[in-house]
C-alpha cells in the first residue's frame, strides 16, 4: 500500500506532469469536474429554493389545508357560511402534526379611485390569523392590527399599490354589490397601513388582506360564522396523508382540499423541476466521468514504459492499476474541491444580494432562489466521487494488456 502511494504521489507531483504530455489533458479532467460540480450545486440550490420559494407563497394566502362547505365557490365570491363552533378549532387535536389552524371569508369588491378602479377579494382575518408569512412580505408600513371592533386598516399589495397610486397612510373607498341588483352597493373607507410583495403576481391581484368582522357584516353572517378554515401542517411532505386524516375527522358537510389540490397546475409544474435538476446532475456526472477517463488512458499510455518496469520487478496487474486509480481519485478530489469552494461563492453571492433576477409572471419570484442544505452537498460530492472512482476502474484495465518487454522497448 506505501509503495502504490509512492509511486502515485511520484505521478502527480509537480515535476511528473506538469511538464509532461498529458498536463494539458488532466487539466481539463480537474475543470470538467470543478464545473460539473459548480453546475450540479447550482442546479439542486435553484430547484428546491423555487419549489420552496412558491410552496410558501400559495401556503401564505391558503394554508396547507382549507376547510370550506362544499356548496361554496369562493373563485365566484359565493361563500357559503360554516359555524365557527366546530371540534376542530381552535383547535385540531384530533390529527397530528397539525401546528395552526386560522378562521377567514372572502368578499369581493371594486376599489374605485378618482382616476381608476379595480376588481378583487378582500380576505378578512381576525386575531387568530397567522401573520408569519405576511411578515417576510412585507416592504412598507406596518401588519394590521384586528380585534373584535372593526377596523378599516388593510395590507395591500405593491401590485395594486402601484396600480392604484396608493401608498401608506391613504385611504380609499371600495364598493360591494349586493344580491339585490336594485339596491345601492355598500362602501367601506380603508386605509392603507402596509403593503407587501409575495412575488406571486396572481395572488397578489387577487387579495387585500382586511377585518373578517367587514366580511361577516357584508354577507349579512351571524358573528360566529366564517367562510372557511385553513389549516397548517409541520411538515408540507405528509401534506397528502394529513389531508387525508383531516377530511375524515371533519363534519359530511365539509370539504378539506390541500394546497396541491387546489393549484394543481402550479405543482404539477414545481414537480417537473426535480426532473430536470435530475437530468442536469446526470449530464455533469457524465462529463466529468468523460474527461477523467481520458486523463486516465493518456496518463496510462504516457507511463508504458514505468508500467513495464513495475511488471518485470514483480508488481501485479491489479497493485499498478490501484496506482493509477489513486492518481484519478486525487485529481476528482481537487476537482471537486475548487467546485465546492466556487459553487457555493456563487450561491452565497445570490442568497444574499440577488444579482440574478426573474420574471415573477412566470416563475413567481422577483429573484432565483437558493436553498442551501450541506446534506445535498455532501449526497453531491460523494455521489460524483463515487461514479467516478468505479467507472474508472474499467480503462484502467488497459494495463493488463501492456507486455512489460515491449513496453519497456517502447520508450
Amino acid at each position: 500500500m506505501n509503495f502504490e502511494f509512492f509511486i502515485a504521489k511520484r505521478l502527480i507531483s509537480a515535476k511528473s506532469y506538469k511538464s509532461s504530455v498529458s498536463a494539458p489533458i488532466i487539466k481539463i479532467g480537474i475543470a470538467a469536474i470543478a464545473i460539473s460540480m459548480i453546475v450540479m450545486l447550482v442546479a439542486v440550490a435553484v430547484s428546491i429554493g423555487l419549489q420552496h420559494k412558491i410552496r410558501d407563497k400559495a401556503v401564505a394566502f391558503n394554508g396547507h389545508i382549507t376547510i370550506s362547505n362544499f356548496d361554496s365557490n369562493a373563485s365566484q365570491g359565493a361563500q357559503v357560511p360554516i359555524a365557527l363552533d366546530q371540534t376542530f378549532y381552535p383547535e385540531f387535536s384530533s390529527v397530528d402534526g397539525i401546528n395552526h389552524i386560522q378562521a377567514v371569508a372572502h368578499k369581493f369588491g371594486i376599489i374605485r379611485t378618482a382616476t381608476d378602479f379595480e376588481g378583487l377579494f378582500v380576505k378578512g382575518v381576525g386575531e387568530d390569523y397567522n401573520w408569519r408569512y405576511f411578515e417576510d412580505f412585507l416592504i412598507e408600513g406596518r401588519l394590521p392590527n384586528y380585534s373584535n371592533t372593526y377596523s378599516e386598516e388593510v395590507l395591500i399589495s405593491e401590485y395594486l399599490s402601484r396600480r392604484l397610486h396608493l401608498k401608506v397612510g391613504q385611504t380609499f373607498q371600495m364598493y360591494f354589490l349586493k344580491s339585490d341588483a336594485s339596491r345601492p352597493p355598500s362602501i367601506i373607507k380603508f386605509s392603507v397601513v402596509g403593503i407587501y410583495n409575495s412575488g406571486f403576481e396572481e395572488l397578489d391581484k387577487t387579495f387585500l388582506i382586511g377585518d373578517i368582522n367587514h366580511v361577516k357584516r357584508l354577507n349579512r353572517w351571524k358573528k360566529d360564522q366564517v367562510g372557511q378554515f385553513e389549516v397548517f401542517v409541520e411538515d408540507f411532505n405528509s401534506l397528502d396523508d394529513k389531508g387525508l386524516e383531516v377530511y375524515a375527522q371533519t363534519p359530511s358537510t365539509l370539504n378539506a382540499e390541500t394546497i396541491k389540490q387546489k393549484y394543481a397546475l402550479i405543482f404539477e409544474w414545481i414537480s417537473i423541476f426535480d426532473k430536470n435538476t435530475y437530468g442536469i446532475i446526470g449530464m455533469m456526472i457524465l462529463v466529468g466521468v468523460i474527461n477523467m477517463i481520458t486523463a486516465l488512458l493518456v496518463l496510462i499510455l504516457e507511463r508504458t514504459h514505468m508500467i513495464g518496469i513495475l511488471k518485470a520487478l514483480g508488481c501485479t496487474n491489479w497493485s499498478i492499476q490501484k496506482v493509477f486509480l489513486y492518481t484519478a481519485s486525487y485529481l476528482a478530489i481537487v476537482g471537486l474541491i475548487i467546485g465546492n469552494g466556487i459553487g457555493l461563492l456563487v450561491l452565497f453571492i445570490q442568497k444574499y444580494w440577488h444579482p440574478i433576477s426573474l420574471d415573477p409572471s412566470v416563475y413567481y419570484v422577483t429573484s432565483a432562489p437558493v436553498h442551501i442544505d450541506f446534506g445535498y452537498i455532501i449526497g453531491l460530492n460523494l455521489m460524483t466521487f463515487s461514479i467516478c472512482f468505479f467507472v474508472l476502474i474499467i480503462p484502467s484495465y488497459l494495463i493488463t494488456k501492456i507486455n512489460p518487454v515491449q513496453a519497456i522497448k517502447f520508450n
